[in-house]
Formats: structure tokens, C-alpha cells, sequence
């Protein structure tokens, strides 16, 4: 809708343009929900909520040419506002508010020419975020108490291998316990561990689970699928899982 006033040129400051937007739609769908609500009467023709650039936000009719000279949020989100609860309303008008979002991010590096390394950057600004749907829904948050329970998870692995460095007969377990404040590892290390598998079950990582790591081929296991409890691990000095074990009796 403003597309033709406004016109980042650069990766920077399409993404700038683009956390504008965003802040913008957030507080329509979260601390300014209840003008959102009343401005979205579905008496009225077919509405669309867009995000501004200054943060703000503002639910307007359409633009009138076809097509439109910019990407078009969805077109009469009013029309469902009394039909659904209010909650899975807002839920909807919330992806595709991120779907617009992209489609504008996008527009503007198709329409100056950004490269491969350029979109690649330019998503990756904006994957860092979490969407609008995250924290209209809350799931946002939930993923970040996710993410200290992988980071407690990955910072006992990482701190115990350095007990390991220093004393060769030294064990590895995670119990799932708070987070110390001395803990910190990047981004990447704890999505990396987000993804941990069991080396016996084949399942994810849970936070409220007892794990432990073998000290031979570094697999994570739960701790009931090899039978060690968070007792008996205290008392180990260096485990090896049944696989290493057997592989060592072959041998």
C-alpha cells in the first residue's frame, strides 16, 4: 500500500523496513488487540491490516489498482472476525501477517536486484526473529524456555567435556537441572543440540528426561533406555554405551 512512498534498496534496510512492519502488526494483535478488534467490523468491505514502516499499523480497504503496485496483506480479514473465537482469529490474521510480511521483504530484494548471497543474508535477518504467529499464539515464548532447557542440556555435555580434557576417567550426564549464570554457549550450539537424538530410541531430546552421553562415541541416550539412573550415573567414571561395550568385548 505504501510501497510506491517507500523504498529500501539495500539489505539492511529492506530488513529494517521489515521489523517495522512487523512491530507494527504485533501490537495490533497483542497490546492494541482491542481497537484491532473494533476497526475489523464485519459490516464494512473487505479490510486488510498492514504494518507500517514507523511501527504502527492501520486496517484499511485494499488498493484499487490490479494489480497492486506492492504485495496486498489478505483481503477481508473482518469478514471472519465474528464467525471464529477470538483467539484463533487473531491466530489466522497473524500467518498471514507473516506471509505478507515475507512477500514484502521479498518484493523489495526481486525488485532491486538482490543476489543469491543477498536473500540468503536477508532471510536469515528475518528467521532470527521469532513470527508474528510465535507471539500472537505465545509460542514464542515457549520456545524459549525450549531453548534454556537445550542450552542447560548442551552446556552440561560441553562443560563435562572438559572435565573429560582434564581427566581422561571422567563421566558425562545431564540431569536437566537449572541453568547455571556462568553458562553460555552461541545460538548454533544450542539448536544443534535441540535436534539430539537418543542413540537407542531414536527420540528427541526432552527437557524433563535424564540423559546421559557415552564417553566413547559421544551419543546421548535416555537414560531408561540403557537402564543408568541419575544415581548410579553420580558413580560412573566413564561410560561407555552397550554398543561401545560389546564392540570392546569383540575385541
Amino acid at each position: 500500500m505504501d510501497g510506491g512512498l517507500y523504498n529500501p534498496r539495500t539489505v539492511e534496510e529492506v530488513f529494517r523496513d521489515f521489523k517495522g512492519r512487523r512491530t507494527g502488526l504485533i501490537k495490533a494483535l497483542t497490546t492494541d488487540v482491542e481497537e484491532f478488534y473494533q476497526q475489523c467490523d464485519p459490516e464494512k468491505e473487505n479490510l486488510c491490516l498492514y504494518g507500517l514502516p514507523n511501527e504502527l499499523w492501520e486496517v484499511n480497504l485494499p488498493a484499487e489498482e490490479v494489480p497492486p503496485e506492492f504485495p496486498e496483506p489478505a483481503l477481508g480479514i473482518n469478514f471472519a472476525r465474528d464467525g471464529m473465537q477470538e483467539k484463533d482469529w487473531l491466530s489466522l490474521v497473524a500467518v498471514h501477517s507473516d506471509a505478507w510480511l515475507l512477500s514484502t521483504a521479498f518484493y523489495f530484494g526481486a525488485r532491486f536486484g538482490f543476489d543469491k548471497a543477498d536473500r540468503k543474508r536477508l532471510f536469515n535477518m528475518i528467521n532470527d526473529l521469532p513470527t508474528v504467529f510465535e507471539v500472537v499464539t505465545g509460542a514464542a515464548k515457549k520456545q524459549q524456555k525450549e531453548k534454556s532447557s537445550v542450552s542447560n542440556h548442551s552446556s552440561t555435555k560441553s562443560k563435562s567435556n572438559s572435565k573429560s580434557r582434564a581427566s581422561e576417567s571422567q563421566g558425562k550426564f545431564s540431569k536437566s537441572e537449572p541453568k547455571d549464570e556462568d553458562d553460555g554457549l552461541d545460538e548454533e550450539e544450542d539448536e544443534e543440540h535441540g535436534d539430539t537424538l537418543c542413540g537407542a530410541c531414536g527420540e528427541n531430546y526432552a527437557s524433563d528426561e535424564f540423559w546421559i552421553c557415552c564417553d566413547v562415541c559421544e551419543k546421548w541416550f535416555h537414560g531408561k533406555c540403557v537402564k543408568i539412573t541419575p544415581a548410579r550415573a553420580e558413580h560412573i567414571k566413564q561410560y561407555k554405551c552397550p554398543s561401545c561395550s560389546n564392540k570392546r568385548a569383540r575385541a
